[in-house]
């Protein structure tokens, strides 16, 4: 799709960019944004109809946060023992809170002060990890793994929670399993395609209701809530579709329940357009603008999801006028600034952090300095088996062949896990330039700070370290690189 400009955005509408009104634009027979009617996104028809498919899982029991203290321990059937952590969750993002030791096969973090929400459970890192609830209604939970793998058999006897939990994240990946693979066989049904479709609504279906019998089952638990907050209220009223959900309620942001939102928001009413986008971002706003946590958490949300996919000028949108403007952006803390920042610095034009990593061949590896002794350095995240970096590392080759004595290097990132099979990789694929890797493939923390969701991704930086391309492919490297190093 291609983006627009931010002067066009700005064109969009004064209810887009001012603070003051942001609230007046969810009127629930009114779309979000003062748009054009060519601007407008295709879903535009406001139904005030309740969902078939809603529930509302929320009652006096557990109605609003609740902060208290919870004891949380129990057993890893792991003979090797290790570190066991326990993070906090805040949509995808995760809060280290506690450690402790596995020894003889138990773990005990004694009592932690925890709100309602999802909790993340680890042994020797967060690749071997299982997300729990806690909620100080249940003083003590204790767990049991049978199996050294976190996400596999366990079980929480005295937590009506994470019973309830588990039992669901099995329907759920059974029933996930079961519709991808009635999607996988569409593309070839021919004449039985409506059939097939029927039976994946079907499917979608058929884990609603077991959402709603657990909800009966486990009445007044968080599970009950969150499983409340799957299905919208009003699926096809763009200014009511966030309605179910009390922005004062910080308990949804320790779950998927809002970023889950926003993308189904954003693929129903945005149109794939950027004023559609736009007006979708106006309304999730000015929902939880009340409530600052809820804000910062859906800010950068959205701010994370538009920068992952690609449409950094709706992520300039946000920053400009949400973040770092001085009227919308009066109630925000530091944090939220910090952690866009993280993002700015990853644009055109702005300097990545800077890395220190072990080298493959020995020595260590000071990104900025090997940005400052060439004219151009290409970092390339791949994996060894990435197939798409099957295809583009050939043709890398020659490329850093034919540039490398005028000045251009190239720093392979692995995102491998074991090293043998990286330095493999290194060895068949002639990759003579500097390769780096952290060995912990998506939880690398250069990963993390970079912010790579897909392998190969390619920066290319200037001698001073600043981003002068965002490549796709090889070629755009090679035709950059034709026209500056002559």
């Amino acid at each position: 799709m291609k983006m627009i400009s931010f002067a066009a955005i700005l064109m969009i509408g004064a209810t887009l960019l001012a603070c003051g009104d942001a609230g007046t634009s969810t009127n629930e027979n009114t779309p979000a944004a003062t748009a054009s009617a060519s601007d407008a996104p295709a879903a535009t028809t406001q139904n005030d109809a309740v969902s078939p498919l809603y529930k509302n899982g929320i009652n006096e029991a557990n109605s609003g946060d609740k902060t208290g203290m919870v004891r949380v321990h129990g057993t890893i059937n792991s003979p090797a023992g290790g570190e066991v952590t326990l993070y906090e969750t805040e949509g995808r993002n995760t809060i280290e809170i506690a450690k402790t030791r596995l020894s003889n096969r138990a773990f005990d973090f004694g009592e932690v002060e925890v709100s309602r929400g999802f909790y993340k459970i680890s042994l020797n890192g967060e690749s071997n990890a299982t997300d729990i609830i806690l909620n100080p209604d249940e003083a003590d939970v204790e767990l049991m793994f049978n199996s050294s793998r976190l996400s596999s058999n366990k079980s929480a006897g005295n937590s009506i929670e994470n019973t309830g939990w588990f039992a669901y994240q099995m329907m759920e990946n059974t029933n996930n399993s079961e519709v991808r693979k009635l999607r996988s066989s569409i593309k070839d049904a021919g004449a039985f395609r409506a059939r097939i479709e029927e039976q994946i609504k079907a499917k979608q279906e058929e884990l609603v209701q077991q959402q709603h019998e657990l909800m009966d089952q486990y009445p007044g638990t968080y599970l009950a809530k969150i499983l409340g907050w799957k299905n919208p209220m009003y699926p096809g009223n763009q200014g009511r579709f966030f309605e179910d959900i009390d922005p004062l309620d910080n308990s949804a942001v320790r779950s998927l329940a809002i970023s889950d939102r926003i993308q189904n928001m954003m693929r129903t009413f945005s149109g794939g357009t950027d004023s559609g986008f736009l007006a979708c971002i106006d309304i999730v706003k000015a929902h939880f603008e009340p409530n600052p946590i809820a804000l910062e958490s859906v800010l950068y949300t959205m701010l994370d999801g538009f920068y992952n996919t690609g449409k950094e000028t709706i992520c300039q949108y946000i920053l400009d006028n949400y973040i770092f403007d001085e009227d919308c952006g009066a109630d925000l803390s530091d944090a939220i600034r910090i952690r866009a920042q993280g993002i700015i610095n990853l644009q055109l034009g702005k300097t990545p952090p800077n890395f220190q990593i072990d080298k493959w061949d020995g020595g260590t590896l000071d990104l900025y300095e090997t940005c400052a002794q060439n004219e151009y350095t290409l970092l390339m995240f791949w994996a060894s088996w990435c197939h798409k970096c099957e295809q583009e590392i050939p043709n890398i080759v020659p490329m850093y062949s034919k540039y490398n004595y005028k000045g251009f290097e190239v720093v392979g990132v692995s995102l491998d896990q074991v090293r043998p099979t990286w330095e493999k990789a290194i060895k068949d694929n002639g990759m003579t330039w500097p390769n780096v890797s952290q060995l912990q493939a998506w939880n690398s923390p250069v990963v993390s700070e970079y912010k790579v969701t897909a392998t190969p991704t390619y920066f290319l930086l200037d001698k001073e370290g600043k981003i002068v391309l965002k490549p796709s492919r090889y070629f755009q490297v090679d035709k950059y690189l034709s026209e500056m190093l002559k």
